[in-house]
């Protein structure tokens, strides 16, 4: 866009304006079509223009958009509800909901230290890991275990040490008398799409059971069908004390989700928390959409067309393939942000991270057939 513009420079935007969508297509401004394989960076879980989740945001702007958390809101208790019977089980958890997944963050970082100041415990370190992401609030960045964007923010906020990646030694050799928990990401999204191993998972959930610490899992991006199952954790048969969510959770409607066991939440107490806009009925409406089309089959789409997809990264020949469902990546043994472009021009959205991967996080509702396409179209891209 030219011209004289009033937005900060923070963004470094690519030179396409989308105006329309329907499915997992896109329409820029002068018609023509892309097949998207990022959906708003995994938050368009259903896609755009979905049939039943427009009719529900509709009726419900019609009805009641916002009232405020001094009140008793629409649909908060029904999706709260969803989350726990799918992690946790039927009245064994409970959820605070924001509107982000840095401020849901945000709220188990701080959690996680109350839950330890109400026992008198001085325990205040969490352990992330390098290469993680968990938000750009100062909490969140602070957790975040990537030099490159705390810089120019510092002194970032201390409390938190930062252990490697699927290496169990190193989190052992963080752990001392003030570690309140351990949080990260079972499948590194902007790190580069890294899977965790099950047998590193497995080891550090018996170390925090050993150590009596807690284990948090950032879900925002591998949680609400993304991987294939509700929670990315599940497919490591583990439970966390407390998880956080978002992005696909609302399809497009911002919301974000603490969710933690019963015993922990309750250190959340009346005053203690809060957010303006987190839960609000639209929100909640929306988030209701997503999880009854999770129930009604769209899991195992995920899981079928994921595998086909990553199959048919594998049989490119190029790079590695990592991921899980419909979170996947294509490392490169070369910058990646050249592709895009060529992507965008071709008809084909995805973007780069870590500046060697391909990430895919395509609407959940994607066809067999538009991933096809997307093939062929990274077929002529990269060979």
């Amino acid at each position: 866009m030219g011209g004289l513009s009033h937005l900060t420079p923070n963004y470094a935007r690519l030179p396409v304006k989308f105006v329309r969508g329907e499915g997992a297509r896109l329409y820029d401004e002068e018609g023509k079509e892309y097949i998207d394989l990022i959906s708003g960076i995994g938050v368009n879980s259903l896609g755009y223009a979905h049939p039943k989740l427009t009719k529900a945001i509709c009726e419900q702007a019609k009805e009641l958009i916002h009232i405020s958390n001094l009140f008793e809101v629409p649909y908060q208790e029904e999706l709260a509800q969803k989350l726990v019977e799918t992690s946790y089980g039927e009245g064994k958890g409970k959820v605070f909901f924001a509107n982000s997944g840095a401020e849901a963050n945000e709220a188990l970082i701080k959690l996680i230290r109350k839950y330890w100041r109400d026992r008198g415990e001085d325990r205040y370190e969490i352990i992330t890991f390098r290469g993680s992401f968990h938000g750009r609030t100062y909490g969140s960045l602070s957790a975040t275990g990537q030099p490159k964007l705390q810089e120019g923010f510092e002194p970032i906020l201390p409390g938190f040490v930062y252990a490697q990646f699927n290496d169990i030694e190193s989190v052992k050799k963080l752990i001392s008398e003030k570690t309140a928990g351990v949080l990260l990401e079972v499948i590194q999204g902007e790190g580069g799409v890294n899977p965790a191993e099950e047998s590193f998972i497995k080891e550090l959930y018996e170390l925090t059971r050993e150590a009596g610490i807690l284990l948090a899992i950032d879900e925002v991006q591998t949680g609400n069908g993304r991987t294939g199952k509700y929670w990315g954790f599940q497919h490591y048969g583990i439970v966390p004390d407390l998880f956080s969510t978002a992005k696909g959770l609302g399809g497009g409607i911002p919301v974000g989700a603490l969710v933690a066991k019963n015993e922990i939440a309750e250190s959340l107490t009346a005053g203690s928390h809060g957010s303006t806009f987190g839960g609000n009925p639209l929100a909640m409406r929306a988030g209701l959409v997503v999880y009854e089309e999770l129930e009604s089959g769209l899991l195992n789409h995920v899981t079928r067309v994921g595998e086909f997809f990553k199959e048919g990264l594998n049989s490119l020949g190029v790079g590695k393939v990592k991921g899980k469902g419909l979170m996947l990546g294509l490392e490169l043994d070369k910058p990646c942000k050249e592709l895009v472009l060529k992507g965008l021009q071709k008809g084909l959205v995805f973007n780069c991270t870590a500046q060697r991967v391909l990430r895919f996080l395509p609407p959940l509702v994607i066809t067999q057939e538009e991933l096809e396409r997307a093939l062929e179209i990274l077929k002529e891209i990269l060979l």
